[in-house]
């Protein structure tokens, strides 16, 4: 792709990974930007170059802690202040975005708050991916760019050519996305249905349908702790499955996830880089996002449609 002079990309600390990959992709150089830590914990933006009625691509994804999240919010407000001509806020892992409704009285609804937030900072389009629900793109009054990590994780499915192949879905809750994939593929869906005792714990699962035999692929946006996806995985095993390999959009591997997927009956755990990984399971492996990415900011600064970039 060639450089153009109409448009930066520029990265927080912890997408930096991730937006330098982008830069390969675009044939350009990421955008210089420095970030000054205080000693109270307080940082401040700086463009080190003129952004000056340029279209600018904001790369960081808003997992916790919240720095992340306030990087991007300063980056936008200082792009702005910038006379930038556009600010896009390209977000790979929408963080919050589980707390997107009153599941209890007195609860925040935390995903509006960050969708919120963003728009008033100064944003005019945002760019992300597999978000929790997809109806959180309605929370945005600019145009949302919601990108499918399946076009990176289908092909990698394919490639598997496992003989007896059968999608489930670790929860209820992702049946949706995980019939999508077994209608592409022609294979047969199997659900769990589990029951919480509270956040980050399960109670009770249970298979609906046959996994005798098969090679169970179990899909989901995301991993958290790993606790429901590895009690899938075994419980697929204890029901006779041959294999199980487990695929998610974003790897959070948060807390005990990496000890519960080595210790598990999953094969192969497999996520996208919208997240740095840092943690030591052999049985991890990561499929990049930035070519995905790269061709959609092109699309997106030409004017063309991204329609392209859907395999389902």
């Amino acid at each position: 792709m060639e450089e153009t002079k109409y448009f930066k990309v520029f990265s927080g600390t912890n997408s930096r990974y991730l937006a330098e990959k982008i830069c390969q992709q675009l044939g350009c150089e990421l955008g210089n930007l420095s970030i000054t830590h205080f000693s109270d914990g307080e940082f401040e933006v700086c463009f080190e170059e003129s952004i000056r009625g340029m279209d600018v691509f904001l790369v960081q994804s808003t997992f916790p802690n919240a720095d992340n999240l306030m990087e991007l919010l300063l980056m936008i407000d200082a792009a702005k202040r910038a006379s930038a001509r556009t600010i896009n806020a390209v977000v790979p892992y929408f963080g919050w975005a589980r707390q997107d409704r009153k599941s209890k009285p007195r609860v925040s609804i935390a995903a509006k708050l960050v969708a919120d937030m963003l728009g008033v900072a100064g944003i005019t389009r945002l760019i992300t991916m597999d978000l929790h629900a997809d109806q959180e793109q309605g929370f945005f009054n600019v145009p949302v760019d919601h990108l499918f990590a399946s076009s990176v994780l289908m092909p990698y499915i394919q490639g598997l050519n496992l003989k007896n192949l059968v999608i489930a879905t670790p929860d209820v809750g992702g049946s949706k996305r995980a019939s999508t994939y077994s209608k592409y593929l022609n294979c047969p869906l199997v659900l769990c249905n589990k029951t919480r005792k509270k956040a980050n714990e399960v109670a009770t699962m249970d298979i609906i349908g046959d996994v005798t035999d098969a090679d169970v692929i179990l899909i989901d946006d995301m991993v958290d702790t790993a606790g429901t996806i590895t009690k899938a995985a075994d419980l697929m095993k204890q029901n006779g499955a041959r294999s199980v390999r487990a695929i998610a959009s974003h790897g959070i591997m948060s807390g005990p996830a990496n000890e519960r997927v080595e210790a598990s009956a999953i094969e192969e755990m497999v996520f996208t880089d919208s997240i740095p990984y840092s943690g030591k399971c052999s049985k991890v492996k990561q499929l990049s996002i930035a070519p995905l990415l790269a061709q959609t900011i092109q699309c997106v600064e030409n004017n063309e449609s991204i329609s392209k970039q859907y395999i389902i």
